[in-house]
């Protein structure tokens, strides 16, 4: 086992045409039950329980419209041209015209945050997903696009790593006011709050928690979304991720438990058998908690977002099919950390994916220049370049 990452089994995953063996969609809903039970519980006993969120219960919610907003990425491009892939619209964002002299303009940083809103007859929901590095730039971008904190409807944590929660602690501290009271956070469990060190550079370093204390302040309902669950009423939460295929976990983190001050995971509350070496010491990220979040667009198929994919792209999308029993995927958006792999794992990942025959594969933030090369001669078309602002919209 090398310090950068666990290498997990030997493939199963064809590329060949032969048929990978998931987990079926009863197997993957099964465990999900358990959450009525869990949330009755937490009502007894007065929220001492985390609780879960609502489980799926039988065919996953269809949209007839889903827009993707990226509030915050690496990269920003102010000549970017709209277009379309397919029946895809991209939009990207551009500064309107002023007789001002210019102000302000959209930042970018290191994380990813999304605005996802999404349609179904006269409903529309709104759900932030990821909130990016730094409360400045999140609340910044924000207001640039007119995304108005008092019309989200949920929140939603991928991950336990600073740069993709590092802007909430800013964010709510402007707008708790204007949040809908008891807004749900949805997270993959209690691992998202553990303490965490950077293994990136030339020694460990901390790499922050989220702040319990800002969060229960806010008036935030946290959700565990460790089995596959409702999002807001029109998206799911894939739950924790097994590995079907194999892809490697790649670990540039360690975590530890116990909370002190407002901030780290509770230790009771984490798997049994991880539970006295992380309190002893950081112990290696498989990332259990880590979750995507997925709609079913009508007509069209899932649409995927994964903001890192830290436990692999392919074993997300095998996940939201084995959940939803849809077998079409529509597009996959969001970091595929592949930047760190060598070119032949890049290559594995691309002719994966490319056998999942998505429409459009949008990669962001941690993905890397190999994989936009080998993907865009592999999937000639369907590779869609990305930036801070832009906005992809699936349906009608």
């Amino acid at each position: 086992m090398s310090k950068q990452g666990i290498y997990l089994g030997k493939a199963n995953l064809s590329v060949s045409g032969r048929k990978i063996g998931p987990i079926s969609r009863r197997e993957a809903l099964c465990a999900a039950g358990s959450t009525v039970l869990w949330s009755m519980i937490s009502g007894l006993t007065g929220g001492a329980t985390p609780a879960r969120a609502q489980g799926l219960g039988g065919q996953v919610p269809t949209v007839d419209r889903l827009s993707v907003r990226v509030v915050t990425d690496s990269y920003y491009l102010a000549f970017a041209q709209n277009q379309k892939v397919g029946n895809i619209e991209v939009q990207r964002f551009r500064l309107p015209p002023s007789d001002q002299p210019p102000g302000r303009t959209v930042q970018s940083e290191f994380g990813l945050a999304w605005h996802v809103e999404s349609t179904r007859g006269g409903e529309t929901r709104n759900i932030m997903l990821d909130f990016g590095y730094t409360g400045d730039t999140l609340n910044n971008n924000l207001d640039l696009y007119g995304i108005a904190p008092e019309n989200i409807d949920a929140m939603m944590l991928t991950h336990g790593h600073y740069d993709h929660f590092g802007g909430m602690v800013g964010f709510l501290a402007k707008n708790k006011s204007k949040l809908k009271a008891g807004i749900p956070f949805y997270v993959g469990g209690e691992e998202a709050f553990c303490t965490r060190q950077s293994l990136v550079g030339p020694k460990p370093s901390n790499f922050g928690a989220l702040d319990r204390r800002a969060i229960e302040d806010a008036k935030v309902k946290v959700l565990f979304a460790d089995q596959p669950s409702l999002v807001a009423d029109h998206g799911f939460a894939t739950g924790s991720l097994p590995t079907v295929s194999s892809e490697r976990i790649f670990a540039p983190t360690r975590m530890r438990a116990g909370v002190q001050g407002g901030f780290g995971c509770y230790p009771e509350q984490i798997a049994e058998d991880k539970r006295s070496k992380a309190i002893a010491d950081y112990i290696p990220d498989d990332f259990a908690h880590e979750i995507a979040l997925v709609f079913n667009v009508k007509d069209r198929g899932l649409v995927l977002m994964s903001s890192c994919s830290h436990r692999g792209v392919v074993n997300a999308v095998r996940r939201a099919i084995a959940v939803s029993g849809v077998n079409k995927v529509h597009a996959v958006l969001g970091g595929l950390h592949l930047a760190p792999h060598k070119e032949d794992y890049v290559r594995y990942t691309v002719l994966a994916l490319k056998e999942l025959d998505p429409n459009a594969v949008v990669p962001m933030h941690c993905t890397g220049e190999a994989f936009m090369e080998i993907a865009a001669r592999e999937m000639p078309g369907k590779v869609v370049r990305s930036y801070t602002g832009s906005r992809y919209v699936f349906g009608a």
